[in-house]
């Protein structure tokens, strides 16, 4: 077993050195071109950067190759990766930069122009690298410029910082429950356990081609990377525009494996399948929320010799759960059982566990689970605690995940999906605070009171409501908040509705009544039943 990270494609690369690892726009890289690559660009890190031992450097680019080379080539450098979302607006991405104290940032000339403002604030930046030959110059700063194809050329081979499987490796952003994304930091036992299991389960081969759609900054769509390296397949990476292109790729590329959310999901699941779309697809993958019913259907009247696979998962731990095809029909609305090599407990306050049919809390154990949030020990002591049912005779404390989750559990374990405990809200497969929202709603000034609110919706899970009332001297007027917020914040995070008052409800304590507004608008939006 691989126990550091990089280790999955450089492996790969000694066993079939010209099997195709990356595809991009009908070009190849193959095992060999790739695993060089790492190395120039780890070598680069250290030497030339002089990057020291887990430092971090920031990826903010679509998928390209440079994107999966420079993370991997920082896991190999002995540093840590931060991956970006590519959708994420200035003032998001430079919270993260600031909040990691990035050292290093990985990015194309035209998306540093863009960052100009930000990134002289970023006062632990030293370096920025640019992918692209040509674009905007940046301004004189207190961090160095450098261009891709001059820093990883014939670099001196310096030899990498050493780490061990529990060191970190990288910090995946995700929502919490109230303002700025918070970090998940993740070791490289974290991961490369996860690519493991699910390369195991879902009986991954070098054969396979998958195709990545999803961001490598959502962990479930950077374990494409881990698990196809992890056997030695190929991953064509994809920034589509409309499901059709993914129809597309999936013909041209041979596709056999696909992994989306339930929003893409219902949009392909309305699209008709030529049979040169799904002919070669073995499986399909679900994550980020449940699949409804319906497009579930749709898929396995689309796609009648694809395997369904659906899946829970928390960034926090990865992955913990995942239904085998062949339990869809008997199990219906089930999220499965633990994944290899975790535990999932379904447990009262108190940590007793929950009888079969009893609804308590999702607590997740094993070498999956993360090193806690970034500097943040306050969220890290509430979301990682000692782990129920611990043997008195074990001196040292385990730390599990408790999801804040709550679920049942059959007579066979398989675990059945109630609710929330928190706040978020979970739209097109993201986590979303609605704190962060409320924020950038408030610096409009158009607004005195503001609450945004998850309502179910059919294909996105939950749509995001932003109840509001309007300042003093404005008008309830949808239009000029939206045109802000569409500047401000990725369209995932746009409210899909406004609803205005005079004021907005609250509790005893004075907050806002959301649970009140939640209720007040629970069939906002037509829900299957």
């Amino acid at each position: 077993m691989s126990e550091l990270l990089f280790e999955l494609p450089l492996r790969s690369a000694e066993n079939a050195p010209h099997s195709h690892a990356l595809v991009h726009r009908d070009k190849f890289v193959d095992y060999a071109s790739l695993a060089q690559s790492v190395r120039d660009f780890s070598a680069a890190a250290t030497r030339r950067l002089g990057l020291g031992k887990l430092e971090r450097i920031a990826v903010y680019l679509p998928k390209v190759p440079e994107t999966v080379i420079a993370m991997f080539g920082a896991a190999h450098a002995g540093c840590v990766f931060v991956p970006v979302n590519p959708l994420l607006k200035p003032a998001q991405v430079g919270h993260i930069l600031r909040d990691c104290n990035v050292r290093a940032l990985v990015t194309s000339a035209e998306r540093a122009s863009t960052l100009a403002e930000e990134l002289q604030s970023c006062i632990d930046l030293r370096h920025v690298v640019l992918t692209t030959s040509d674009g905007p110059s940046l301004p004189a700063a207190h961090y160095a410029t450098h261009r891709w194809r001059e820093l990883t050329a014939s670099p001196d081979h310096a030899k990498p910082h050493r780490v061990i499987d529990t060191d970190m490796v990288s910090i995946f952003y995700t929502s919490g429950s109230t303002g700025k994304p918070k970090g998940v930091v993740l070791s490289h036992r974290n991961m490369v356990t996860g690519a493991h299991s699910v390369a195991g389960y879902l009986g991954n081969a070098p054969e396979d081609r998958l195709l990545a759609v999803l961001p490598f900054s959502f962990d479930y769509g950077f374990s494409q990377l881990s698990t196809a390296f992890h056997v030695g397949a190929s991953v064509t990476l994809m920034d589509y525009l409309l499901p059709r292109d993914i129809l597309k790729a999936l013909a041209h590329g041979r596709i056999t494996g696909l992994a989306g959310v339930p929003p893409l999901w219902a949009q392909l699941a309305d699209l008709r399948w030529p049979e040169a779309a799904g002919g070669h697809l073995r499986y399909i993958t679900n994550s980020g929320g449940a699949m409804p019913g319906s497009t579930l259907q749709k898929l396995r009247d689309a796609l009648p010799r694809t395997q369904v696979f659906l899946m829970y998962g928390l960034t926090e731990a990865f992955r913990s759960t995942f239904l085998p095809p062949s339990e869809i029909d008997k199990r219906p609305g089930s999220m499965g059982r633990a994944i290899p090599n975790a535990e999932i407990r379904v447990v009262r306050p108190d940590g007793s566990v929950c009888a079969p049919g009893e609804p308590g809390e999702l607590v997740h154990r094993g070498s999956l689970v993360s090193l806690g949030y970034w500097n943040d020990p306050a969220k890290t002591a509430e979301r990682f605690k000692p782990c129920p049912g611990q043997d008195p005779g074990l001196v040292l404390t385990e730390l599990a995940v408790w999801s804040g989750d709550t679920v049942k559990a059959d007579k066979d374990g398989f675990l059945y999906f109630i609710g929330r405990r928190d706040e978020m809200i979970k739209t097109s497969g993201y986590r979303v605070s609605p704190g962060e929202v409320e924020e950038v709603v408030f610096a409009t000034g158009l607004v005195a009171d503001a609450a945004a609110i998850g309502v179910p919706h059919p294909t996105l899970g939950q749509a995001i409501v932003l109840v509001a009332a309007p300042a003093d001297g404005h008008s309830a007027d949808d239009a000029p908040l939206l045109d802000a917020l569409r500047k401000e914040l990725p369209a995932f995070m746009v409210p899909a509705q406004i609803s205005w008052r005079k004021s907005l409800p609250r509790n005893p304590n004075g907050k806002y009544d959301r649970a009140g507004l939640a209720a007040e608008m629970k069939s906002l939006f037509t829900v299957e039943g």
